[in-house]
């Protein structure tokens, strides 16, 4: 397990690596003039030179990313060309809500998800065709206009949840559980839908196999052998879609967050994209690959411990 979980750890620092230079690199030729748009368009040549200069934007690439990556390492991120604010403060600020965000969001998924394609893989016939025809529709709904659907329905309408806002855990749970329903709910619908017909799938396979018959045939519990049995070997590629699907959450965090008006990463990761912040748009970057890499990592884990064969690939 030791040996598994390093490779697991080299390989996370080298996409860091990779991926943070590309980023960088693309973000550099994209051929924004940042100097012009902090002091505005009427600015003259040698004021628009001097703000280059004092951003570092007249330094040679890889002086510039290596700059970069030495403070980023120290957990520095800079501060924002338009601001003025530290870029790390501001995250630290606006992170929690959408962790708060993915997370339930995933837990939702996980739990409805399992229930759901169990229940199609062990009772097939009308249960599964049930399933299957929610999960197309499901994954087939564009996911804006649920969360729109959902807004003006659920908030607007009825009046039973917030339809903007947020409240932070830390001030009030049922407040922080309020305002966090709707948008859970309104990217829980497409990550459902695809990740129960994996499960149903998976769990369909290992009821077929002849173990699973002679385990039936020597009289043990049915429960015991979709608990023990089944449910164990059925997991491993739903852990992996499961994984997959986080970052999936991160990007459709993006849209929810703006719909909803939630203060996280997301509605920031729009803003300072148009206007080419890098030292922001790096870091939120950098945030999110991180996520990706935990994420994955416990998913390698988890499979590891479910099926030991996976710690020699």
């Amino acid at each position: 397990m030791l040996s598994f979980l390093t490779r697991r750890l080299a390989a996370a620092v080298l996409l860091l690596f990779v991926i943070s230079f590309l980023s960088f690199l693309l973000l550099s030729l994209a051929h924004v003039d940042v100097a012009r748009q902090v002091l505005g368009m009427q600015a003259s040549p040698s004021a628009v030179n001097k703000e280059n200069a004092a951003l570092g934007l007249n330094r040679p690439l890889l002086v510039r990313y290596g700059s970069w990556l030495t403070s980023a390492v120290r957990g520095d991120f800079g501060s924002s060309w338009f601001s003025g604010q530290d870029v790390s403060q501001e995250i630290c600020q606006r992170l929690p809500v959408t962790v708060s965000l993915v997370l339930a969001t995933t837990l939702v998924t996980a739990v409805v998800s399992l229930a759901l394609g169990l229940w199609a893989g062990v009772r097939r016939g009308a249960a599964d065709r049930l399933v299957q025809i929610l999960g197309v529709v499901g994954y087939a709904l564009p996911g804006f206009l649920v969360t729109l659907v959902i807004v003006v329905v659920f908030g607007v309408d009825l009046k039973w949840f917030p339809a903007t806002g947020y409240t932070p855990i830390t001030q009030s749970f049922t407040g922080w559980l309020s305002t966090i329903t709707l948008p859970v709910l309104a990217l829980s619908i497409g990550s459902v839908a695809g990740l129960s017909q994996q499960v149903r799938s998976s769990v369909a396979a290992v009821v077929a196999q002849d173990y699973i018959r002679t385990l039936r045939a020597r009289g043990l519990p049915a429960r015991s052998v979709v608990l023990k049995h089944v449910l164990r070997n059925a997991c491993a590629p739903a852990l992996t879609v499961l994984g997959l699907q986080f970052v999936g959450l991160l990007a459709g965090a993006v849209v929810v967050e703006q719909i909803f008006a939630l203060p996280g990463i997301g509605s920031m990761t729009v803003t300072d994209t148009t206007d080419g912040d890098l030292p922001v748009i790096m870091a939120l970057v950098m945030v999110s690959v991180v996520g990706v890499v935990l994420v994955n990592l416990a998913v390698d884990l988890l499979i590891g411990v479910l099926n030991p064969k996976a710690r020699v690939s």
